[in-house]
Parts: C-alpha cells; sequence; structure tokens
C-alpha cells in the first residue's frame, strides 16, 4: 500500500495553490487521474519504470503526486507520470496525491518546469514542451523565458533546434550526442551536407569540438566547389558579409539623406539587426 502523509511540503509562488491548511495528501484512484496533455516527456524508459514499479511495491510512494480537479470530477496529473505509471504496473488502484489550483496555463508551465528541473528531460523534448507552451498560450519568447526562470536567448536556441529534420533528432538521440553537437549542425543550412555532417560525427564518435571543427571543413570546402561549378548550392557562408552588406545599405540610405537607425543585437548564436527608415524622407528622396 502507499504510505500516506500529512505534512504539505509542494509550493510553487507563481501559481495560486490551495491554502496551506488544505493542501493535504490525498489518495485518488489511478482511475481518475487523466495524463497532462502538455507532459513534455514522451520516452519513458521501460527498464527504469519496472525498476521503480518494484521499488513502489515494496515501499510506496515517497513522493506525492501533483494534480488539479476537472470540471469532469477527475483530476489531470501535474507531476509524476513515472509515478503514475509505475503505480499501475505495481498494481495500485489508489494514490497519493496533492491538489492545487491552477489554471490551464500554469498548469502547462508547472509540467513543464518539474521536468526540466529532473534534467533528464530531452533536448528536443525540452524544445517542443517550449515551443507548444509557446503556441498554445500566445507567449512571446521573453514571456517563456519569465515564466521558466531561463534567458530569452537560452529560449531561442532551444527552439533553434526544432529546425533539425525527425530523422536527424533521432540520429542525435540514439548516438547520445549532446545538445552542443547539435547546435554545431545547424551552421549547415544543406539538408544533405548537414546529414554527412552527423553522419561523421556519429561514426568517427567526434566530441564537440572536434564537430565543430568538420563542419567547418566540410563549409570552407563545398564553397570552393560552388565557386568552381558556378552552382550556389550553399547559402552558409561567412556572416560577416552578411553584416557588411547589411551595414553598407544603411550608409548609402544615410549619404542619400535618409535618417535609417539600425540596431544590432548579439543573442549568442544569432544576430539581431533593427532598421528603421523614416517615411516621409524616403517618399521625398523618391519625389526629388
Amino acid at each position: 500500500m502507499s504510505q500516506k502523509r500529512t505534512n504539505p511540503y509542494y509550493e510553487v509562488s507563481s501559481v495560486n495553490l490551495m491554502p496551506r491548511g488544505d493542501n493535504k495528501i490525498i489518495e485518488i484512484s489511478t482511475i481518475k487521474i487523466r495524463p497532462n496533455k502538455t507532459q513534455p516527456r514522451k520516452i519513458f524508459e521501460e527498464t527504469q519504470l519496472r525498476a521503480l514499479a518494484q521499488s513502489i511495491a515494496q515501499n510506496g510512494i515517497l513522493q506525492p503526486l501533483t494534480v488539479r480537479k476537472l470540471k469532469s470530477g477527475e483530476y489531470e496529473l501535474i507531476a509524476g507520470e513515472r509515478r503514475l505509471r509505475a503505480s499501475v504496473m505495481a498494481g495500485l488502484t489508489k494514490v497519493p496525491c496533492i491538489e492545487i489550483r491552477c489554471s490551464d496555463k500554469e498548469s502547462a508551465v508547472l509540467a513543464l518546469l518539474e521536468n526540466l528541473q529532473r534534467c533528464d528531460l530531452g533536448m528536443f523534448e525540452e524544445a517542443k514542451g517550449i515551443n507548444r507552451l509557446i503556441r498554445r498560450y500566445g507567449l512571446t519568447q521573453e514571456q517563456a523565458a519569465q515564466q521558466l526562470g531561463k534567458r530569452q536567448s537560452t529560449i531561442a536556441n532551444k527552439l533553434r533546434l526544432l529546425k533539425l529534420s525527425f530523422e536527424e533528432q533521432d540520429w542525435i538521440i540514439q548516438a547520445g550526442l549532446s545538445e552542443r553537437h547539435a547546435r554545431a549542425l545547424l551552421k549547415i543550412q544543406d539538408d544533405e551536407l548537414r546529414k554527412e555532417a552527423l553522419s561523421k560525427m556519429i561514426s568517427e564518435n567526434l566530441n564537440v569540438s572536434q564537430s565543430e571543427e568538420m563542419i567547418s571543413g566540410l563549409l570552407a570546402e563545398n564553397s570552393v566547389v560552388a565557386k568552381k561549378t558556378g552552382k550556389s548550392m550553399l547559402v552558409v557562408k561567412d556572416v560577416r558579409i552578411f553584416v557588411n552588406t547589411i551595414n553598407k545599405a544603411v550608409d548609402t540610405m544615410r549619404l542619400a539623406g535618409i535618417d535609417a537607425i539600425s540596431k544590432k543585437q548579439d543573442n549568442g548564436d544569432y544576430i539581431e539587426y533593427t532598421i528603421k527608415i523614416p517615411k516621409q524622407q524616403s517618399q521625398k528622396t523618391r519625389t526629388a
């Protein structure tokens, strides 16, 4: 049987929880608990689940699940899906839970936070969870960063991982490559060349530094081939060329009497440019 406790300990400052006096541990039937639709974790290791199920069968659940009550009378799981799955495997029909009051959005944020704090959430699961949160609730990256306690540049870098194809993501996961490996691949925009680089990473067991060096070599080699054949197969070149092009365009407008204003912001893995052109001046210049 599961162990029952009465000491409430679960608190999240940004969520309107039930009063501490009411925040008791209650036992809820497993058939009344629905999985969280916004649960970012999609992969549950079977061996680990069985080990947890065995531990629960012998010792009970040491940390209660966190749920919220739905209008239907059922409960939505906020934190503890592994414990719920393992409990069912162990044959439990009821599990200890702490019920909190929160909105759909707060439930989604808490489910994501609970998994992020476990530190074993996959990089792509994390990126998809953040992306789902942003799209579902119409958040900006800055708002998502505030909700999750992260920097906006960190959120942007996480989301960039989703530019890799599902096949590439699967290769990276199966090979046990790191997030830095994945981010290095994003320097390559050509699909075939990126797959070639990923294949080399895996087959030659390259670390991050070796991978970055290999990718730089592939990009340089491909650029030379493109020049010789007259084909512009590769879009990725030295970013300074594009930056200089933008600066020259702004300088040209200023020389033409247009008060163009440019703002450059380095966000880590990417550079953001904002250019403002006064409409009235641009119209006068065209009619002059």
